[in-house]
């Protein structure tokens, strides 16, 4: 028994000075910060769909303005 408490408080002993031994030493180095640049266009697909929902009212209205150039703009 005391020779296991011996080869723990020799372990132990060991620990601690080899911890207090070692140093540590951080380099802080100023952190560069660059612009990004990004371009997103989404615009495409809302574009399409809108063609595709006011096609007809576009249709209608080219041939409103059609039919009033034909008749000299009078209703």
């Amino acid at each position: 028994m005391l020779r296991q408490c011996g080869a723990a408080a020799v372990s132990i002993l060991f620990l601690i000075l080899t911890g207090c031994s070692t140093r540590h030493e951080i380099e802080v180095k100023p952190v560069e910060i660059k612009p990004i640049h990004i371009t997103i266009d989404v615009n495409v697909k809302v574009d399409k769909a809108l063609d595709d929902f006011f096609g007809d009212i576009d249709a209608a209205q080219d041939k409103l303005e059609k039919n009033q150039s034909e008749t000299g703009g009078a209703e």
